[in-house]
C-alpha cells in the first residue's frame, strides 16, 4: 500500500504549475464539510456549523461546552475538560468517540481509526477555528463511522492578508491559557500561518495525602504553508501537540462524592498521562476548468502515550507484578456502595483501603504503564464536477482514500503497596507483561455523491465503497526479553487473529422548498461501523431514516428533525475506560437494537429596531435507545433483556443561549440541561448519573475594533452532579470557575 502512495505523490509533481497567483483560501473547500454557516440550511441532511463569532462569545477551551450547542450530540463526561471526550452523535455509543468519524481539516484524526478507534488524542479546542457536525445520509462522504455521522474541526486558516490575533487568560486553579497566531498572503501567491496553543491548569480536584495536581499542561504549535496560482494550489499543514496531564480511572464511592465531588483517593496520586502527536498534511488543488476540480491530499498522524495509572488490587498480596489476578476499581467501588464483602474482605476494609486508612500487603496494589504508539496515515483523491443538463444541475463528487493505521502495545504492569497513606514500588515488572501486541489494518474506501437541482428540489444520492482488512498478533512476555519492539523473534509469538470487511453502503438525501422559508428534509441511508479485529464479530450496521423541516426567515430561525436508527447488530468493543471486567480489545455483538428521536434548533432576535439586540438560541434533542431483543450474559454488555436502554444516551438534552448586545458591551447566559442516563443496560441500584443543570455567563466589552476584554463564569450554581461512573465510580463535573481574558487583533 506505501508504493501506491509513493506513485500518487510522484505524478503530483510532473502536473503543470503556470505562475499567476490566485486565492488560496480556494483550500476552506477542502477542509469543510458543511462551509458556512449559511450554508447548513442547504444540506440534505441535519447539519451544524459552530462559527468562529460563536465559539468566541463563549470562548470556550472545552469541546464538551462546545458541542452542548449542537442537538443529537450526547456526551459521557470525564475529566471535566474536555481532552478526550466521550461523544456519540445520534445515540450511538459513546465511548471514546469510537463510533463517530473524527476529523481535523477534513482529514481522519483518531491515532488509528480502523485499528483502534478510541480517541486518545482529541484536538485542542481552544485552537479551533471552527466546528461542524454532519448527520444523516451526507456522512457516507467520510466514514467509516456513518450511523451517527461526522464531527470535524476546523483549524486557523492562513489569513488573506497580513493579521494576527492574541488570546489571553487566566483563572480559577491556577489556570492559564495562550493562544497566539499570526499569518499572511503574499502578493507573489505564497501565504503562511504560525500558530501556538499554550494551556496549564493545577485541576479543580484534591488528592487525599498529596500535594500533586490534577489538572493539565498542553503546549500546541502549528505551521501551515501555501503557494497559488491561477489553476494549481499546494498548502502544507504540520501539527505538533504534547500534553501531560495527571488524570485518573478512579472515581469515588457514592457516599465519599456526596462529602467531597472534588476529591480524589491517594491511592491514585501517581496516576498520569503522557501524550505527543505530530500530524503532517500536503493538499494540492487543480482547478481543470471552471467546472471541473482535483484534490490530492497526503496525511500522515503519528501519537504516543503512556498512562500510568492504578488499575486494581490483589487482596493477598502473593502474585508479583507480571502474574497479578487483580480485582478491579470498578469492583471495590462497586462492592463499597453495596454495603457488601469482596473476594472475603469486609465493607468497611474496602473503604479503609481507598481512604488510606489501611495499609495492604506488598505487591497488593497493580499500577500499569499503559504506553502505547500509534500511526494513521494515508493518501486521498476527490473530484468534483459540475454540470447542467437543461433545468438540472449536478454537482458529482467522487473520492477515495487508501490508508493504513497501527496500534503497538508494549505496556508493563508494576506492583505498590499502601503503607501509611502512601504507595511504594515492590516489583516494576517486566516489560510487556501488562500487553504484548501489534493492531494492523489497511483500508479502501471509495464513494461518489451527486447533488441534483431541480427547481425547487434537490436530491443527493450516494454510495460508500468500504474494504477493510484487520489483524491482531500478540507476544508472549519472557524474563531477559529486551524491550526494544523491534526485537519481538518468532519464539515469542503467542496468536494473532484477522477479520476482514466488504461493505456497500447506498444513502439518498432530499431537500424540496415548499416555500421561500420553509423547506422539507428527508433522507435514508445505511450506515457502518468498523468493527475490530476479533474473530465472529459482526460489523455494526444499521438503516438510518430522517424527516424533518427547516424556516429562515429575517429574525427567525427553526428546524425539527426526526431521525430512526433500525440497528441490525449493536457492537460492543471492550476498553479500559469502559470499566467492564473483558479482555481488552474483544469485541461483543449486541444484536438488534432501535434509538430514534428528535432534534429541535431556534434562533430569534427578540427585539427589533432598538438601541441593543437580544439574540436567543434554543436546541433541543430527544433520544429513545433500547435493545431490542435479550443478550445472554456478556463480560462487556452483562445481562440485557428486550427493551434496555442502550447505556449513556440521556432521553433528554436542552440548551439555551440567550445574549445582550449593545454598542461595545456584550453578555451571554448559557444554560444547558443533561437528563440522567443508565451506565448499564440493567440500570439498577448505582448505575445511573444525576440530571446535570449548569449555567455559564460571559460578558465582553471592546476597548476598541482590536482589543477586547472578556471574563467568564462556568457551573456559576457550583452544582456538584455525578456525570459519569466509568471506568472506576462517580465522576463529577467540573467546579466553579471563573476567568478574564485579553483578545487581542492585529
Amino acid at each position: 500500500m506505501k508504493e501506491k502512495y509513493l506513485v500518487c505523490l510522484m505524478a503530483l509533481l510532473f502536473l503543470p504549475i503556470h505562475p499567476v497567483y490566485s486565492d488560496s483560501a480556494r483550500f476552506m473547500e477542502e477542509i469543510t464539510i458543511v462551509g458556512t454557516r449559511a450554508d447548513e440550511h442547504q444540506m440534505t441532511g441535519a447539519a451544524q456549523y459552530i462559527s468562529a463569532a460563536q465559539l468566541e462569545q463563549q470562548s470556550y477551551s472545552d469541546i464538551q461546552r462546545v458541542l452542548r450547542q449542537a442537538p443529537g450530540v450526547s456526551l459521557q463526561i470525564e475529566d471535566g475538560y474536555g481532552l478526550r471526550p466521550n461523544i456519540s452523535i445520534r445515540g450511538v455509543a459513546t465511548e471514546r468517540s469510537g463510533r463517530i468519524t473524527l476529523l481535523e481539516d477534513n482529514i481522519l484524526i483518531a491515532p488509528a481509526p480502523y485499528s483502534a478507534p478510541s480517541a486518545y488524542y482529541f484536538p485542542t479546542a481552544g485552537r479551533m477555528h471552527a466546528v461542524e457536525i454532519l448527520k444523516g445520509p451526507a456522512a457516507i462522504k467520510q466514514g467509516p463511522y456513518t450511523i451517527g455521522g461526522a464531527m470535524n474541526m476546523i483549524s486557523t486558516p492562513i489569513p488573506t492578508e497580513r493579521a494576527g490575533s492574541l488570546v489571553a487568560e487566566a483563572g480559577s486553579d491556577r489556570t492559564w491559557r495562550l493562544h497566539g497566531s499570526f499569518g499572511d498572503m503574499l502578493d507573489n501567491g505564497f501565504g503562511y500561518l504560525i500558530e501556538t496553543h499554550q494551556w496549564r491548569s493545577d485541576g479543580f480536584q484534591e488528592i487525599d495525602r498529596n500535594s500533586s495536581d490534577t489538572g493539565l499542561d498542553v503546549e500546541d504549535y502549528t505551521v501551515k504553508l501555501s503557494y497559488a496560482t491561477d489553476r494549481h494550489s499546494v498548502e502544507l499543514k504540520l501539527q505538533y501537540a504534547v500534553q501531560k496531564s495527571d488524570q485518573s480511572y478512579l472515581g469515588l464511592s457514592d457516599a465519599d462524592f456526596a462529602d467531597d465531588a472534588f476529591r480524589r483517593y491517594g491511592i491514585s496520586a501517581l496516576d498520569n498521562i503522557y501524550t505527543r502527536h505530530e500530524q503532517q498534511i500536503l493538499r494540492y488543488r487543480f482547478n481543470i476548468s471552471d467546472q471541473l476540480s482535483l484534490t490530492a491530499t497526503a496525511y500522515n498522524n503519528e501519537h504516543k502515550r503512556d498512562w500510568f495509572k492504578t488499575e486494581g488490587i490483589d487482596f493477598d498480596g502473593s502474585n508479583t507484578a507480571g502474574e497479578m489476578s487483580r480485582t478491579s476499581w470498578s469492583s471495590v467501588v462497586s462492592a463499597i456502595n453495596m454495603g457488601s464483602m469482596l473476594q472475603g474482605v469486609e465493607h468497611a476494609d474496602l473503604w479503609g483501603i481507598l481512604n488510606g486508612d489501611i495499609d495492604t500487603l506488598p505487591g497488593s496494589i497493580q499500577i500499569r504503564s499503559n504506553a502505547r504508539e500509534y500511526f494513521s496515515r494515508g493518501f486521498e483523491l476527490g473530484l468534483v464536477a459540475e454540470m447542467q443538463t437543461g433545468n438540472t444541475s449536478h454537482e458529482i463528487e467522487i473520492g477515495l482514500r487508501l490508508h493504513e493505521d497501527e496500534e503497538d502495545r508494549l505496556q508493563r504492569n508494576s506492583s505498590y503497596h499502601q503503607e501509611g497513606g502512601q504507595l511504594f514500588l515492590d516489583d516494576l515488572g517486566l516489560l510487556g507483561n501488562a500487553g504484548n501486541r501489534l493492531q494492523e489494518a489497511q483500508a479502501l474506501a471509495v464513494f461518489i455523491h451527486d447533488r441534483i437541482e431541480l427547481n425547487r428540489l434537490v436530491l443527493t444520492p450516494g454510495l460508500r465503497f468500504e474494504d477493510i482488512d484487520q489483524k491482531r498478533t500478540r507476544w508472549e512476555t519472557r524474563s531477559g526479553r529486551t524491550s526494544d519492539p523491534a526485537s519481538r523473534a518468532a519464539s515469542n509469538f503467542r496468536d494473532s487473529r484477522e477479520n476482514h470487511t466488504r461493505v456497500w453502503l447506498p444513502g439518498i438525501g432530499l431537500l424540496y422548498d415548499l416555500n421561500d422559508r420553509t423547506t422539507l428534509v428527508a433522507g435514508v441511508h445505511k450506515g457502518f461501523t468498523a468493527p475490530s479485529n476479533s474473530p465472529n464479530v459482526d460489523e455494526e450496521e444499521a438503516i438510518n431514516y430522517e424527516l424533518g423541516f427547516r424556516f429562515g426567515g429575517s429574525r427567525i430561525t427553526a428546524e425539527a428533525i426526526y431521525f430512526l436508527s433500525d440497528y441490525n447488530n449493536l457492537l460492543g468493543e471492550c476498553t479500559a475506560s469502559s470499566g467492564s471486567d473483558c479482555t481488552i480489545g474483544d469485541a461483543f455483538n449486541g444484536d438488534a437494537a432501535t434509538v430514534q428521536g428528535v432534534e429541535m434548533m431556534f434562533s430569534a432576535d427578540l427585539v427589533s429596531g432598538r438601541s441593543f439586540s437580544l439574540p436567543l438560541s434554543l436546541n433541543y434533542t430527544y433520544i429513545k435507545s433500547r435493545f431490542d431483543s435479550d443478550i445472554a450474559d456478556t463480560d462487556f454488555f452483562g445481562a440485557v433483556d428486550k427493551g434496555d436502554p442502550i447505556p449513556y444516551i440521556p432521553e433528554h438534552q436542552l440548551n439555551v443561549s440567550l445574549g445582550v448586545e449593545k454598542d461595545r458591551w456584550s453578555s451571554y447566559v448559557n444554560l444547558s440541561y443533561v437528563d440522567e442516563v443508565c451506565v448499564k443496560a440493567s440500570c439498577g441500584a448505582f448505575e445511573k448519573t444525576d440530571a446535570a443543570l449548569v449555567l455559564d455567563v460571559t460578558a465582553h466589552y471592546a476597548f476598541s475594533d482590536n482589543l477586547s476584554f472578556y471574563g467568564k463564569v462556568e457551573n456559576l450554581t457550583g452544582e456538584e452532579d455525578i456525570m459519569g461512573r466509568q471506568p472506576y465510580g462517580a465522576r463529577p463535573n467540573k467546579d466553579r470557575t471563573a476567568i478574564f481574558g485579553l483578545r487581542l487583533n492585529f
